[in-house]
């Protein structure tokens, strides 16, 4: 069993997840986006040791805490690879004004999908889910039959892909996949919205209709 603590995050309204295995003095962290101090006081009142800092993506709403948790915690942070620049100079590719500025962070650790990581006690395989950003993961715990989806799949929607990089077609692709490599009853965690399941979307998800029909 695993206890997730969400907090959403920042003007966008990004969810970021606390994860640890039932009762576990450490935890990780999920894409945090923004309000470094709420997040760090949610650790604090859980009672752990943060132990990994873990990105979907890259886009400034899911990483803008990163640097001052990282230096806070002294967690170390799982970053996709093709993505590494963007963590780098985060102001850079803040497509809007008015958001930041953020810190940079040089990661400690790259995915490119297909990994098995294991840290704080929790199992997890990287899923290269590419469209809404090109180096986009999905983290799978799949003893819990849990995704925490980033901005793949969301409840009732999908990740936007009219930003730089963005491909529609390459995000059906990957959200087909995830269809057919887990079952109905898998939990959703996604980066914005309320927590869902494959099967719910599988059935009224309109944007998945031609994708199981």
């Amino acid at each position: 069993m695993i206890e997730v603590a969400a907090f959403t995050v920042g003007p966008v309204q990004e969810n970021s997840y606390l994860v640890r295995a039932q009762g576990a003095d450490s935890a990780v962290i999920f894409d945090p986006g923004d309000e470094p101090e709420r997040l760090l006081a949610g650790i604090e009142q859980l009672g752990v040791r943060l132990d990994a800092i873990l990105l979907t993506h890259t886009h400034f709403d899911h990483i803008g805490a990163v640097a001052p948790l990282a230096r806070a915690t002294g967690a170390p942070v799982w970053c996709p690879a093709i993505e590494r620049d963007v963590l780098l100079d985060v102001n850079r590719y803040v497509p809007w004004p008015g958001f930041g500025p953020f810190e940079n962070h040089t990661p400690e650790h790259l995915v490119e999908g297909g990994e098995q990581i294991s840290v704080a006690g929790l199992d997890f395989d990287v899923i290269f889910t590419p469209g809404h950003s090109p180096g986009h993961m999905t983290w799978s715990l799949p003893a819990e039959q849990a995704l925490f989806s980033g901005d793949v799949l969301f409840q009732g929607s999908i990740g936007r892909t009219d930003l730089p990089f963005g491909d529609h077609q390459t995000l059906l692709r990957s959200i087909a996949g995830l269809l057919d490599a887990f079952p109905d009853e898998t939990v959703v965690h996604p980066g914005h919205m309320g927590i869902t399941t494959l099967g719910a979307e599988r059935a009224t998800n309109p944007f998945l209709q031609d994708l199981v029909a």
